[in-house]
């Protein structure tokens, strides 16, 4: 066994030097027939095929006893390789002596480029006609869509603002440029290069999203709401706990004009994201305020007090009715809510709270009711039972002041004024659809 082993080992080893040399080599039996005339057809075969091929014209073939032997240089070393393929299969060759190298000749090198450069620069000005008439039809195409989106019918018609109509003229500028090129390269025959314009511009793009990702969702987010119009100019709206007027919404941010003379700039996808409160979208509005009144008040009279007394308030609107009740109780005080409802359009809201404010007040201490302080009394059944009488109510006529809006009559100047130079930027109108 152990000598079976040792022959096996011993066959292997000398069969790798053998296949390793056959390697590339002409297979088969070799004939015993051999002449000067067959090795020098065999010459004349692998010239003529050289000769046939680029690159092998510095090649020289020698052929003895069939044996091939390649000497010279070519442009690389893969026609160099290429050339025992080649030789391989020609009859009668027995073995190939390649000793092709590549060569380091700058002026052999270099004219096949200039070769490759000339029959390229003769085919571009022979389609020099054909490529002026892909370039017209073009110009045509991208004519014909500019023309198009200048058009004011249909886009303002179909649109619910400038700003959406001008995005559908740059839609359609853009789909006639793509049909254009199109057209050209068809005509050009090079419809293929349409493919990797296409992907080069995606990869572009996306690349440009990432980096530009606030301001792509801000865009997209005016879109939004340039369709939605959840508020209108000089609305009085409460975005992310900013209170202002609307001034205009742009392309990238709304734009407010805060009840101190400043303007606030919040972008839109906050705005679009965020919970917006819009004072200005009801005629009619509600105010509020609580008085606190003494535990030992008659609380029914109280109430009945405050509600006569914003009633009688000519900017208090009778429907919806203001309405009284005990809000809070506390240790030395009882809070009554008072309401009423005013129409905003006509009335400063803040003016109309703090005007019915004093006329409850005044009615209150009129009538001997007091917000008072906080104290501590021992009260016993004798001293509860001696107690002086309550002096009757009394309620005294007290002029009411004007509360007309002129405070927003100027911030709506103002407005304006800002709205009239922000014109073409604009993307909210009276007119649109209301969300």
């Amino acid at each position: 066994m152990r000598r079976l082993l040792t022959a096996m080992t011993l066959a292997m080893a000398l069969c790798a030097p053998v296949h390793a040399e056959t390697a590339g080599q002409p297979q088969g039996a070799i004939t015993v027939e051999d002449s000067a005339q067959q090795d020098a057809a065999i010459a004349v075969r692998i010239r003529d095929i050289m000769s046939e091929l680029d690159g092998y014209g510095n090649v020289t073939v020698t052929v003895t006893s069939g044996i091939v032997t390649l000497r010279g240089t070519t442009l690389d070393s893969a026609a160099s390789d290429q050339l025992n393929e080649l030789v391989g299969r020609v009859q009668g060759v027995v073995a190939i002596k390649n000793e092709v190298t590549e060569t380091t000749d700058v002026v052999e090198r270099l004219n096949p480029a200039y070769e490759r450069f000339k029959t390229r620069l003769l085919q571009a000005v022979a389609m020099l006609p054909l490529l002026g008439v892909a370039l017209l039809a073009f110009v045509l195409v991208m004519l014909a869509g500019v023309l198009l989106a200048r058009a004011k019918y249909p886009w303002d018609r179909i649109a619910p603002n400038a700003f959406i109509a001008d995005i559908y003229r740059q839609i359609v500028r853009l789909f006639f440029v793509v049909a254009g090129i199109v057209i050209a390269l068809d005509i050009l025959n090079a419809t293929a290069l349409l493919g990797t314009i296409l992907g080069a511009a995606g990869i572009v793009g996306l690349a440009i999203g990432f980096a530009v990702r606030d301001t792509v969702e801000n865009f997209i987010a005016s879109i939004m709401l340039s369709f939605r119009q959840p508020f209108r100019p000089n609305d009085t709206v409460e975005i992310e706990g900013d209170v202002g007027k609307v001034v205009s919404l742009t392309s990238r941010a709304t734009i407010l004009l805060s009840f101190d003379g400043n303007q606030i700039r919040i972008p839109n996808s906050t705005v679009f994201k965020s919970r917006i409160i819009n004072y200005t979208r009801n005629t009619e509005r509600r105010f509020s305020f609580d008085v606190g009144v003494a535990p030992v008040t008659d609380l029914a009279a109280a109430k009945a007090l405050a509600l006569e007394t914003v009633n009688k308030l000519p900017f208090v609107l009778a429907t919806p009715a203001p309405a009284i009740w005990i809000e809070t109780i506390g240790d030395s005080t009882i809070g009554i809510r008072v309401t009423g409802w005013i129409d905003q359009h006509e009335t400063g809201f803040a003016l109309a709270r703090g005007e019915a404010i004093r006329h409850v007040l005044l009615a209150f201490e009129a009538a001997g009711i007091e917000m008072p302080e906080p104290t501590f009394r021992v009260v016993s059944p004798s001293s509860k039972s001696d107690s002086p009488a309550k002096p009757p109510v009394v309620i005294r006529e007290v002029e009411t002041e004007d509360v007309q809006s002129t405070q927003n009559e100027a911030l709506e100047r103002i407005v304006d004024q800002e709205r009239a130079e922000r014109a073409d930027k604009d993307l909210l109108t009276r007119e649109g659809e209301e969300e």
